[in-house]
């Protein structure tokens, strides 16, 4: 799990659904508060190290934008990433307090990836979410007025959410078998 700014409390989707993911992790950063994307890269980067090219990164938010980032820099392989409502930190009044995330790397990833975004987040508009879903080669799913997908959007348990992201893990199966 890579999350977001405020690093996810304990109703959001990523905080409960790590007990229902076996060998799932949250990577830890220094501060989640004042968010440093080198810093932020760095970790993503230990953590795979750690754990293997059958990683798969599941951000959320600036978590999210951290993966491209970190994919732009690294020599290490994952099986994929699902990217949930990756923020824009291009946009005006994106938080101050996240430095380094901008500009958004707009390049192809090297992995299978997922972009699950919603029509009516207040971080990302469904035209930048689409912009970067297609510079990444990633699947685009649209959830419709599901705001920032987030515990003040109502998701917490978010049981489609963890169908999508159990399908998206049956696929990186299925490519790698075949």
């Amino acid at each position: 799990m890579v999350p977001g700014l405020s690093n996810s409390g304990p109703q959001h989707w990523q905080t409960l659904w790590q007990p229902q993911l076996p060998e799932c992790f949250r990577i830890e950063q220094r501060d989640f508060d004042h968010a440093v994307c080198a810093e932020w890269v760095s970790n993503i980067e230990t953590a795979v190290r750690t754990h293997g090219e059958d990683s798969v990164l599941v951000g959320h938010s600036c978590g999210s934008i951290a993966i491209p980032h970190w994919a732009a820099q690294t020599q290490l392989k994952i099986a994929g990433a699902v990217m949930v409502a990756p923020s824009d930190v291009e946009a005006e009044g994106f938080p101050a307090e996240a430095v380094g995330f901008a500009p958004v790397p707009l390049t192809r990833l090297p992995f299978r990836t997922l972009v699950i975004a919603s029509n009516k987040d207040p971080y990302l508009k469904l035209e930048r979410a689409i912009r970067f879903a297609a510079a990444w080669g990633s699947l685009l799913v649209n959830i419709g007025d599901a705001g920032h997908i987030n515990t003040n959007a109502g998701y917490g348990p978010w049981p489609e959410g963890l169908r999508l992201l159990r399908d998206f893990l049956d696929t990186l199966k299925t490519t790698t078998s075949t």
